[in-house]
């Protein structure tokens, strides 16, 4: 049985990042676009970061160009783009694909793992949020509309385990 440690990703920089670093640590993984209507979602991501990192949780941002052609520019204006309008600190990779057969592989399996609306596996927008514990299992899958903030009570359940 797989688990979110089994997964890598590559950060904006280019570094190859094995998620089994992350061993122990409760994450949010979540696929971003810079010009969206949920967009501000990375002031509110942000604060979650800066709430609970040093508690344990691990917040991952992954560009994704798939709706509505809202996040096509290259990594590296990506990345100056979520600095200087939203200060963002938390670990943010390269762009990837979140649905089809060139999604990432860890796309693939969070969508496995955690369905959205009456059991679909594809992700539905921009900004859709899935909460892993410390074991590396899905616990939560979370809709674009639904605020970081809103999650807090869900972040400290998981970390307290």
């Amino acid at each position: 049985m797989k688990t979110i440690y089994d997964f890598e990703a590559v950060q904006m920089n280019g570094k190859h990042m094995a998620l089994g670093e992350l061993q122990g640590k409760v994450m949010l993984i979540v696929n971003t676009a810079s010009a969206c209507g949920f967009t501000p979602q990375f002031g509110g991501l942000e604060k979650i970061h800066q709430a609970y990192n040093h508690q344990g949780l691990a917040v991952l941002g992954f560009p994704c160009n798939q709706f509505g052609n809202q996040d096509p520019a290259s990594n590296e204006v990506i990345a100056d783009f979520c600095q200087v309008n939203y200060g963002v600190s938390f670990t943010m990779m390269q762009k990837v694909n979140v649905n089809g057969t060139d999604a990432h592989p860890l796309y693939q399996w969070l969508c496995a793992e955690a369905p959205g609306v009456l059991g679909s596996k594809a992700i539905k927008w921009n900004f859709t949020k899935f909460l892993v514990g410390r074991d590396g299992r899905v616990l939560k899958r979370y809709a674009s509309m639904d605020k970081p903030e809103k999650m807090a009570q869900d972040i400290e359940a998981a970390m307290a385990v």
